[in-house]
Formats: structure tokens, sequence, C-alpha cells
């Protein structure tokens, strides 16, 4: 029997860990506090040689290439609807984008026979001692795992569990996002990507959905101090949206009228998340949990990656995970700060302020800044990949082709 691995999260790095552990024969178990695969049209991307390598290794980039969007260009307007900026589908998009849901399937998809999936179950407890780590589910059910891995997000449960507070880790950068499907009312076309009024301190856009014609996306950003509300409760969510926009111009009023009846509101602060160690013990933390940046810091990249080492090292270490873990952050620590820093920028590079936004608008409407910028978040991706495939077993893991390890 192979080393007992828990992975809290099928987002996107855990899923590729899971992946990657089962081949390397691991016996691997994710739990999902949601019912189901979480879904989400926005856009993700991946940027240079170092994430499209991880994502062949994986087995994954062919399916990945067929389902691309092709990018999304990106246009400014002022109140009067005058355009002041205008990006191209590159500068977001990366060498590869994808819909956050269409990614999450594949992942799902591609590691399932490798791993026993738990929908609608989370780690309410955690011990650790000499014979692993002793957990406590939502349901009532306790196990006995080698280690725990957490891959649930900025907001991680088990970083909670296993170090502390979030207070302590993440840090508030200063503004909030949001985003929600609405009817395309204004009749934006494949292929012209969206469109954004920009004040002040604040961002308001809509772009066409890349499945269907008839459906659009809302993407707002606002500077702001830290807030205290319920990340559970909608309602008060929607009431800071349409406070922080009242008066605006444009077509913002028509854009909060779609979202009083949205039903799938993203709303979170641009946030950090810097942990001092990404392991304690035999629990460790991998992807935003870890060194997470809410928007711009090519988190699903270096989730990737990230799992993509730590799976490596913990095979390299045949379970050794004091070895594997030292390893796997001392490879990755300073590669996703760098990636990282782009998520410092965000908010300011998004909604900024009166001076920041005339510098951005003068700086990227000339063609050699642009290209600049591009260029330099393909470098920032760039890390020398240790190869681990000398670790597969000969059935990739499997303990019988097709089904879940249980």
């Amino acid at each position: 029997m192979g080393t007992k691995v828990l992975i809290s999260g099928a987002g996107i790095a855990g899923p590729a860990l899971a992946l990657w552990l089962g081949r390397y024969g691991f016996e691997v178990t994710v739990a999902e506090a949601a019912p189901k695969l979480r879904g989400g049209g926005q856009a993700v991307d991946f940027r240079g040689d170092t994430h499209l390598t991880v994502l062949e290794r994986m087995g994954v980039l062919d399916d990945l290439r067929r389902i691309r969007t092709g990018g999304s260009p990106m246009r400014f307007v002022d109140e009067s609807g005058r355009t002041r900026l205008r990006l191209p589908s590159e500068f977001a998009a990366g060498d590869l984008e994808v819909l956050r849901g269409d990614l999450v399937q594949v992942l799902y998809d591609h590691s399932r026979p490798f791993a026993d999936y738990r929908f609608g179950e989370s780690v309410d407890e955690l011990h650790q001692d000499a014979d692993g780590v002793h957990v406590r589910f939502r349901g009532g059910e306790t196990r006995t795992f080698d280690l725990v891995v957490g891959a649930d997000g900025l907001h991680s449960n088990v970083r909670r569990l296993a170090h502390g507070p979030e207070e302590r880790y993440v840090t508030h950068l200063g503004h909030y996002a949001a985003g929600w499907s609405l009817p395309n009312y204004l009749g934006i076309g494949p292929g012209e990507g969206s469109v954004g009024l920009n004040v002040p301190g604040r961002l308001a856009s809509v772009g066409t959905g890349h499945r269907d014609p008839e459906t659009a996306s809302a993407f707002f950003v606002f500077a702001s101090p830290a807030l205290a509300y319920d990340r559970h409760d909608q309602e008060q969510q929607k009431a800071i949206i349409a406070g922080a926009f009242a008066g605006t111009g444009w077509e913002v009023p028509r854009l909060l009228e779609s979202l009083a009846g949205a039903e799938d509101l993203y709303f979170d602060s641009i946030s950090r998340a810097d942990v001092p160690s990404w392991s304690t013990g035999r629990v460790a933390l991998v992807g935003d949990a870890a060194c997470g940046a809410t928007i711009g810091g090519m988190g699903t990249g270096t989730g990737i990656v990230a799992a993509y080492v730590l799976a490596g090292e913990l095979a390299a270490a045949a379970g050794d995970h004091a070895t594997a873990f030292a390893r796997y952050e001392g490879l990755l620590r300073e590669y996703a700060r760098g990636c990282q820093k782009g998520g410092d920028r965000a908010g300011r590079f998004l909604a900024p302020g009166a001076v920041g936004l005339r510098l951005r608008n003068w700086s990227l409407n000339r063609p050699r800044i642009l290209d600049w910028m591009i260029e330099e978040g393909r470098k920032a991706t760039r890390l020398d990949l240790p190869d681990y495939r000398r670790f597969e077993t000969a059935q990739g893991g499997l303990s019988t082709p097709g089904r879940p390890r249980r």
C-alpha cells in the first residue's frame, strides 16, 4: 500500500497534484467542500515554456489547446464612451488561455483514475503525531493519512487549521474585484473582447461570453480599505458593489441592474498570501494557499508548476516528507514570489488613481512599452524544471485501469 495523501481542494492545484501523486504510486484522496466541481467562466492563462512543459508532461496540453479561448482584447473608455486605451488579446491571454471551468474539468478527468474524490466534504479538524495526520471530516468521519496537502485557495481551511488564522498570512492590497454573468445587451460580438469604464479608483467592464454569444460577463474593480463583510452573504456583497459605483456614468447603472438578479456572483478582496513556511510537520500547502494573489499573480500557472514539483520531490524522497517539503519550497519560493508580484500591482493597474490612470494609458498606448510588458510576463514564469518521469510506476500508479484507487 502506498503513502496515503489527503488533498483538500479540487480546484486547479489539487487535481494536478492528485494526477502526479497517482502516477508515482501514492494513494490519494481529494476532499472538496463544494457539492460538485466549481465552474466559473472567467479566463485563466499560461505563459512561457515552463507552464507549457508541465502541461505537456501531464498529458493535458492538447486537450487545453482544443478548448482555448483565443484570448480577448480589452478596451478602456471614459464616461462619454470615448476609447482611451486598447490592449491586444495576448496581453491578458498569454500563450494559452482557457476558461477556468474548462480547465478544472480537464484536470479532474485526467486525475480521476488516480484519486478518490469526495465532494461536499471538508476538513474540520486535524492533529499530527508520529503515526500520521488524524483528520476529522465535516460529516463526522475520522481517518488517518500519512500526509495532508492544502490546495484550497487563498482562504485555505487547511492553512488555518495547521498554521493559524488567515489574518496572519493574507494581506489586503487595497482593492476589491467582482464578476457575474448577464445578457449580452450591448451586442458585443465574438472577438471583440471586453470594454470597460475607468474613472479614478474604479473599473466597470463587460465582455462577451466565450461559449454563448447571448451571454456577457461583468467585471468590476474598486479601490477600498479592507471591509468587514460576510463572505457567504451575496446580498451584502451586492450592496457593497452598488455603493462603490453609485453615481458612475456610462453603462454602469444598467450593469448594476443586472447585478441584483445575478446568481453566480464572485466577490473578493485583491489580496496576497505570504506564509513563512509552506509546511508544518506532515502538512503542506500548494498553490494559492501557500503563495496566492487574487488577480494578476499568475496563480494558475504557478499552482500547476508547484503541484508538479511537490509531487516529484515526494517521489524522489521516497515519501520522506521532511526532505521533500524542504526541497519543494527551496526550489519554488523565489519563483512563486516573482510571479506573485504581478498581483501586487493588479488593482492599481485595473483601477488606478487619477495620476496612475493617465500614466497607464499614456505608456500602454506605446507599442514598445506594451511589447516589453508582455515579454516580462513570460520571463517571470521561467524555471529550470527537474525531470521526475523516472519515478512514474509502470502502470502510472493505477491499481485497476480506469478506476479510482481506494
